[in-house]
């Protein structure tokens, strides 16, 4: 089952908000979703960008791939780079001490 980070439109006509679900690869937009990991509205100034960090990362571990707007919603809010850093971080951790095993 692939999944994806993608956005969920909620609100009434004209006046949009989103809601940033799990969502299969292959539902629709408005469709069954997973599970609601943040909120995106962007109707306030500056828009509302709200996220379950811990949630966001999980799933990101698990190999849930972002649509490219909730990628930028993500790498405004700081949580890619946080990500991308400890994953980093953790694949030079890991590559020393196989070095020092061998």
């Amino acid at each position: 089952m692939a999944t994806k980070i993608k956005l969920t439109r909620m609100g009434m006509k004209k006046q949009p908000t989103y809601r940033v679900v799990i969502q299969e690869e292959r539902s629709k937009r408005d469709g069954k979703f997973i599970e609601n990991i943040g909120v995106y509205d962007p109707r306030q100034n500056p828009p509302l960008v709200q996220f379950k960090a811990e949630r966001v990362n999980y799933w990101l571990k698990a190999g849930a791939t972002p649509t490219d707007s909730v990628g930028r919603l993500l790498k405004m809010a700081g949580i890619t780079d946080k990500y991308y850093r400890q994953r980093k971080q953790t694949n030079t951790a890991a590559a020393t001490e196989e070095t020092k095993s061998e």
